[in-house]
């Protein structure tokens, strides 16, 4: 009787090896479904690159900004703009009422007088020099007299153009180029004196703009001009903003130890604007060249780094990688993976937890 229940249980067991062998072959299989929420990649060889990052801030491109300073002192009238405002070349901001202005519209009405007298002398001493009766001496002094008159009136119509001056005593501050007011320093009936040397507006093109960063003393060695930037602010943390080391300067701050950069930015969509604070990273290349898989595709679990292998959607394989480091969206892998490998990038975690449950 136990021969007989000892051949039976072999049997048995012998009978339940193949089938248990089948069902872990087919014990994951990757449904369409699944297959159109993985995204897959391959690893590639890359540069090893590393990264800096900064802190700065967005200013207007100096070279496109324009103070505007008042020319007389006076009353102001009225204020036409407002911080922020777009304004055009010619555009009236201000009006002030001025008595240095009075007082050229005097010497205008002086000079055109002075002129008035200067010629007629000028044609009466042409017409006593032709009856004999004075010298050829009192029509050259007639003549400079005239010429003097007319240097006057010029001088006048110079001032008048300079200071945009009309026939009142109203003077009038207009935009000297095209752009928007980026500083605003004057109000309705505000008393300026005549020696002040305060800018009353600052007007500035702001489709390219500037990125000034501090560079810690330890990573000046590792800026070049030109190097590609990428920068990030508050007010768009999800978008990244494209440019270049523009100059690199060559004073440190004495308090900060810090060196500047510049980076240079389009800025046509006007998201950028001065004083904006922002992030910036400067990407760099240490030499040689490593694995890479994308950051989003790597898996940390137990203290360990993995990756989803895939093969085909029967044959997946979960395999701990060695990662170097983590760049953006790039990881660079010491050990693990090889350049043709494929990797799932997307929606790996659902894979890895349906064959490590």
């Amino acid at each position: 009787m136990k021969i007989i229940l000892f051949f039976l249980a072999l049997a048995t067991l012998t009978n339940c090896k193949p089938k248990l062998a089948t069902e872990e072959a087919t014990a994951y299989t990757l449904s369409d479904t699944m297959m159109n929420r993985i995204s897959i990649d391959t690893v590639t060889n890359q540069p090893v690159r590393s990264e800096i990052t900064l802190v700065g801030k967005v200013v207007a491109d100096e070279n496109r900004v324009i103070k505007v300073f008042p020319l007389v002192g006076g009353n102001v009238e009225d204020v036409k703009v407002e911080l922020g405002d777009y304004v055009r070349k010619g555009q009236t901001l201000a009006t002030i009422r001025s008595g240095e202005v009075a007082d050229f519209e005097r010497q205008n009405s002086q000079a055109q007088s002075d002129l008035l007298l200067a010629e007629k002398n000028f044609r009466v001493a042409q017409d006593l020099f032709e009856t004999k009766l004075n010298s050829q001496r009192e029509v050259t002094s007639a003549q400079k007299e005239l010429e003097q008159a007319r240097a006057e009136v010029s001088r006048i119509r110079e001032v008048y153009q300079i200071y945009g001056v009309g026939k009142s005593s109203t003077y009038t501050v207009k935009a000297p180029i095209e752009g928007y007011i980026l500083e605003k320093n004057v109000n309705r009936d505000m008393q300026l004196r005549s020696d002040n040397t305060d800018n009353l507006f600052t007007v500035g093109q702001i489709s390219e703009v500037w990125v000034l960063a501090n560079v810690n003393e330890s990573d000046i060695g590792r800026v070049k001009t030109g190097m590609a930037a990428s920068v990030q602010t508050l007010s768009y943390p999800d978008e990244q903003f494209r440019g270049r080391v523009d100059k690199i300067y060559t004073v440190l701050d004495p308090n900060t130890k810090a060196l500047t950069v510049r980076i240079r930015l389009d800025n046509r969509a006007m998201k950028l604007k001065p004083e904006m604070h922002a992030t910036v990273t400067l990407r760099y290349e240490d030499g040689g060249q490593m694995a890479t898989v994308p950051a989003g595709s790597v898996i940390f679990d137990k203290s360990r780094h993995y990756v989803m292998v895939f093969r085909s959607r029967s044959d997946i394989e979960t395999r701990e990688v060695n990662v170097l480091k983590s760049i953006g969206n790039v990881s660079y892998i010491q050990s693990g993976v090889k350049p043709g490998d494929r990797v799932i990038s997307k929606n790996q975690l659902l894979v890895y937890d349906a064959l490590n449950d």
